[in-house]
């Protein structure tokens, strides 16, 4: 008989453990459980830290290098495109806190406020950006409402920016767009704009189902960790185990683009011998040319001797 009702318990406190985190950060034992693959440092909940010098590199990566990276990977659905910009010629890159909201329900909003307010905590459209820090994105899945939607205006905006330095990618309007294009290095990708906010009184719209679980960016699939890479409109979303092969490959990319330029132009070789699979010949070119021009090239030095040392020609 006790094994009879132990399945059915153990789904219950399960359910239970869930419940709990409605409206609520992710537990630490749940982010590890999500982040299996990424095994470097992590921050005190969990979220995985992708280092400062892998960002930095980010920066100089395109959308076309991290596709192409995480679709061999098997990553199909982390890049969204299609956005209203505020430094629309600025490249945004920061590690990802999410947050998830839903369109408004009076019995659940009022009972995670309830839990909220006992915590101390004022406005669910605030309770994410006070775990932000430097180098953080506030990527928000507000299921892009449009009227009486903007959980962020210019106060919201100007909070972000001060604690993390970087902008947001909103799925939803925003407000105060005039404050927001003030604040200098606010990169930021949105869904649209609108004077409203997003709880008039008496006209519940929102609630904040989750802070850095898994959520939904268009048709993208974004975890807490994940680096954001933001630029030409569009957004990626690259897992933390993957961003170092990322910016490895970009670099490679750019400097076999470079010096099959030069070769081009200098008539060395044919756009159909650069297209194709380079020969040997080719390839020990290239490597001659990186020694060559080590100190001289958009990559540096250590990374292009590490790049020297992987290759066989």
């Amino acid at each position: 008989m006790i094994l009879t009702y132990r399945i059915p318990i153990l789904i219950l406190a399960c359910l239970f453990m869930t419940f709990q985190s409605i409206g609520q950060q992710i537990s630490r034992e749940e982010m590890l459980f999500l982040t299996p693959l990424w095994e470097g440092e992590r921050y005190s909940d969990g979220r995985p830290k992708v280092s400062d010098d892998i960002l930095r590199r980010m920066k100089d990566v395109t959308h076309e290098e991290a596709w192409a990276v995480m679709k061999n990977a098997g990553y199909k659905y982390q890049y969204a495109d299609g956005w209203e910009l505020i430094n629309p010629d600025s490249v945004l890159v920061g590690r990802a806190v999410t947050a998830t909201f839903m369109p408004g329900r009076p019995d659940i909003h009022d009972a995670i406020d309830e839990r909220g307010k006992k915590e101390g905590k004022k406005g669910q459209n605030s309770w994410p950006v006070d775990v932000l820090i430097k180098d953080d994105v506030y990527v928000a899945d507000q299921f892009g409402i449009h009227v009486d939607g903007p959980t962020i205006g210019d106060n919201v905006g100007n909070a972000i920016y001060a604690k993390t330095g970087n902008g947001i990618v909103y799925d939803g309007s925003i407000r105060d767009i005039v404050g927001l294009k003030e604040i200098g290095g606010f990169t930021s990708f949105f869904t649209s704009y609108h004077p409203s906010h997003h709880n008039q009184k008496d006209n519940l719209n929102t609630m904040l189902l989750g802070i850095n679980r898994p959520t939904k960016i268009r048709q993208a699939t974004v975890m807490a960790g994940d680096v954001v890479l933001g630029r030409d409109g569009a957004v990626s979303f690259i897992p933390p185990h993957l961003a170092e092969r990322v910016v490895i490959t970009s670099e490679v990319v750019r400097l076999r683009d470079m010096f099959g330029h030069e070769r081009l132009r200098a008539g060395v070789y044919t756009a159909g011998q650069i297209d194709m699979r380079w020969s040997e010949e080719i390839e020990r070119d290239f490597s001659a040319w990186l020694n060559e021009h080590i100190d001289d090239l958009p990559v540096a030095k250590e990374q292009i001797q590490e790049i020297l040392k992987n290759r066989t020609w």
